[in-house]
């Protein structure tokens, strides 16, 4: 599974926690208020009515490169995506993603960075981690 964020919505130290190197993190109000100064444009939100075709443009890309799709939800600041991985490395694929759903955000206007850099990523060992990343994945979905 792997998820990123739109650009600015999501920072360090967000009241919500955040995940630095794959451990979540708590809030931390001095950190995000940090980072909330370094951005160098608006926060990028996904409109419910781009959402659809922000999906669609992932699962394009996955089909066209062979990757299998279990689930996959397209929030208003961030994406989530549970895919069988191949043989390719898993940062690889995201940037095929990140890159398919801005070419088509791109299209509707969107200008600039869409996407956080990096992304979290959770691997599933057995089926029922597998079971469990569709489940929350699909409770995602608008």
């Amino acid at each position: 599974m792997a998820t990123w964020t739109t650009y600015g919505t999501w920072l360090q130290g967000d009241k919500r926690g955040y995940v630095k190197n794959g451990i979540t993190l708590w809030a931390n109000v001095q950190l995000e208020k940090s980072n909330e100064e370094l951005l160098k444009h608006d926060k990028v939100m996904i409109p419910e009515s781009l959402r659809k075709t922000v999906e669609n443009a992932i699962l394009k890309e996955a089909e066209q490169i062979g990757e299998k799709v279990y689930a996959i939800a397209v929030c208003s600041n961030h994406v989530h995506i549970v895919a069988e991985s191949t043989d390719e490395r898993c940062w690889y694929l995201v940037g095929r993603f990140k890159r398919s759903a801005t070419i088509a955000l791109r299209e509707y206007g969107f200008a600039g960075r869409i996407w956080t850099k990096g992304y979290d990523k959770r691997y599933c060992y057995n089926q029922h981690e597998l079971e469990t990343r569709i489940k929350y994945v699909q409770r995602h979905k608008s």
